[in-house]
């Protein structure tokens, strides 16, 4: 651990966006706080990233552990600095809307949009005193859906509003912006390789690839920058403009 840097809290850190987003962190030099619930991967990950990266198990649908591992990270470095809510439960579909039971599709917005909540609350009184940044990681769900994606599309819908209605609330002192990706190939490595994506997948988009953990990983530490200190209560898509390509089947 090292102190007198900027202080960055991620949730869902430990794979996938999380872990791009926080290794982007720590080579800018930030000092990087990757929460989880998955203990065992989160202290391997952090120790693979270095001394600019400390984990804590934290459940974000827990206003108790939030509220906790909030204050023992201020007491640890003394500030804070950045928030970027990532944590959620990725799986989008929920199945046939007549048999989606109320515990899962409240698990589903407790994590992915109550969970936003309770660590802008906790985080906001350390933010605001050093002028720092909220950045929600939401999807393009939020404009768009497939079948049975109900509770996921309205964890995320709720998140890019949370977004602007925390900017309002939280303003001058604290920005808070939300990045939709579309489709990110965030799998391990080993994944990536043994089953890689297909032509189609690839050139379907205007931009002619899939999108990387990285391409979120650049916009949300540009976002947390000073560069853009003029932005605040927006939602940044980064699909590879699929969410501008008409589509109709021949």
């Amino acid at each position: 651990m090292l102190t007198g840097s900027k202080v960055a809290l991620v949730t869902g850190a430990v794979r996938g966006i999380g872990l791009g987003i926080s290794a982007w962190l720590v080579t800018e030099g930030w000092q990087v706080v990757l929460v989880d619930i998955d203990r065992s991967r989160g202290a391997r990950v952090a120790q693979a990233l270095g001394d600019r990266a400390w984990f804590m198990e934290m459940d974000v649908a827990s206003e108790s552990q939030v509220e906790a591992v909030i204050a023992e990270v201020v007491g640890q470095f003394g500030r804070l600095d950045l928030l970027v809510n990532n944590a959620g439960l990725a799986d989008p579909h929920n199945g046939p809307l007549e048999a989606l039971t109320l515990a899962h599709w409240n698990q589903v917005l407790s994590v992915n949009l109550t969970g936003a909540m309770l660590t802008a609350k906790y985080a906001a009184p350390y933010l605001r005193a050093n002028r720092g940044s909220i950045v929600n990681v939401a999807s393009t769900r939020a404009q768009q859906s497939e079948v049975s994606t109900e509770a996921y599309a309205a964890s995320k819908g709720g998140l890019i509003a949370l977004t602007h209605s925390l900017a309002i609330s939280l303003g001058p002192d604290i920005r808070v912006n939300a990045v939709s990706p579309g489709w990110i190939d965030s799998r391990d490595p080993s994944l990536r390789q043994a089953e890689p994506l297909t032509e189609l997948d690839h050139e379907q988009h205007p931009v002619g690839r899939v999108g990387t953990v990285e391409d979120v990983a650049g916009l949300v530490a540009w976002l947390a920058s000073e560069e853009a200190e003029f932005v605040t209560g927006q939602e940044f898509t980064l699909d590879g403009g699929m969410t501008k390509k008409m589509i109709y089947l021949d």
